[in-house]
């Protein structure tokens, strides 16, 4: 599967930070993790911190799928609205869920921290706006929300949003003291490089084509025949995932994103904060850590490589007309376009856990607009799922829920 095209902004600002070699041995390990992104780099830390023997592998170079393509926005708030995942779950259930996505900002930064990255964790404000002036109601019931399960968020209406952030042609929105930006590429090596140094064995380049799955334990073998004996295999493979599981859970669709310079004079008030809105699709923006601006959406409801290839230069302008409706006066001039594939589930939450097909297998599959954050619970719930424990989100993550 495809997951991204063309080349996108960070893997040409990174370059490849950091290659493995390929596996040309039969290994055993006790865990063996499927995937080199941002979701399988932050599950390698926590295997190694754990204390278990520890195997990654990719079909790819490292942090080449879906991380080298994502926004790398980070984002308490999950696709579905807290007020209507209250309605589909349970208010606790999705307090729980908005709650553990809040918290894991913080400890990614404590993460990137610890490992000395350069990937330029920040965090920021985010403001999510109304488009249209219908959507207002929707938007203050989510506000209000928001504000009784007690986190950290203001209404500011369309002249403070002009006034604070100089985002104009807003019908006003929810301003909330969490969130953040990283180099998501760039954190996926610098930590697997960290763990490396402590024992991870990375091989790049390396694809699994057959599994077999037994309750004592999973044999892998790859492409070139070799073999590797684990006790448990945990999935990371994020949108690959659709090859092994057969279910109906997700929905692939395809994203459009655009980063370019502005002139340093401009939109300084947008260096600490994420932005994003209510349309449909929406659009988000911001800026990255070399002062260029970063703006995407423009989705659609197909994943064909060649498709999505076609429609860059139109998905471009699109995107540059709705940068000039919000930021009027912003001088901005494309450096890169590129698209990826992500995911839409039916609840906006993740699939993390086991699978009833599937003996001595994890899954942590984060998708939607969270996959970062989402990968970062992951990494805890697996710890625990390993040590015998469960989980409190485990019931609301679960596959064929």
């Amino acid at each position: 599967m495809k997951l991204k095209s063309p080349e996108p902004f960070w893997l040409l600002k990174d370059g490849i930070k950091h290659s493995y070699p390929s596996l040309r041995d039969h290994i055993e390990t006790e865990i063996l993790i499927i995937g080199g992104g941002i979701t399988g780099s932050f599950l390698a830390h926590q295997m190694i911190q754990d204390g278990h023997k520890t195997v990654l592998v990719d079909r790819r170079e490292i942090g080449n799928g879906s991380t080298s393509a994502t926004t790398s926005m980070l984002q308490y708030e999950i696709d579905v609205p807290l007020f209507e995942l209250s309605e589909m779950i349970g208010k606790d259930g999705a307090e729980k869920a908005y709650w553990a996505c809040y918290d894991s900002i913080d400890t990614l930064g404590k993460i990137a921290k610890k490992i000395k990255s350069g990937c330029g964790f920040k965090k920021k404000e985010s403001l999510y706006f109304a488009a249209l002036k219908k959507d207002v109601p929707h938007l203050e019931k989510e506000f209000r929300a928001r504000k009784a399960a007690k986190f950290p968020v203001k209404w500011l209406s369309a002249e403070e949003i002009s006034k604070k952030f100089k985002i104009e042609n807003t019908f006003g929105g929810i301003l909330s003291q969490q969130g953040g930006s990283i180099d998501a590429f760039c954190l996926a090596h610098d930590i697997l490089h960290y763990n490396h140094k402590k024992g991870l064995q990375v091989f790049d380049k390396t694809d699994i084509i057959k599994f077999d799955y037994k309750k004592s334990g999973v044999a892998a073998t790859t492409a070139f025949g070799n073999k590797i004996k684990a006790k448990k295999v945990i999935f990371c493979n994020g949108f690959e995932s659709t090859e092994i599981i057969k279910d109906d859970f997700v929905n692939l669709l395809s994203t459009f994103a655009i980063v370019g310079e502005q002139d340093e004079k401009n939109h300084k008030e947008l260096n600490d904060l994420l932005v994003w809105n209510t349309a449909e699709p929406y659009i988000y923006m911001r800026t990255t850590d070399d002062n260029r601006i970063l703006i995407g959406g423009e989705d659609e409801e197909f994943v064909n490589a060649k498709k999505r290839d076609s429609l860059l230069v139109d998905k471009e302008q699109k995107l540059v007309k709705k940068l000039d409706k919000y930021l009027p006066k912003n001088d901005f001039r494309t450096d890169f376009v590129w698209a990826g594939t992500f995911g839409e589930t039916k609840d906006g939450l993740p699939y993390i856990g086991e699978h009833p097909d599937f003996p001595s297998a994890y899954f942590v599959l984060g998708f939607g607009g969270n996959g970062i954050t989402f990968s970062v619970i992951g990494m805890e719930m697996a710890s625990d799922f390993l040590k015998g424990k469960k989980h409190e989100l485990s019931e609301y993550f679960r596959f064929r829920r």
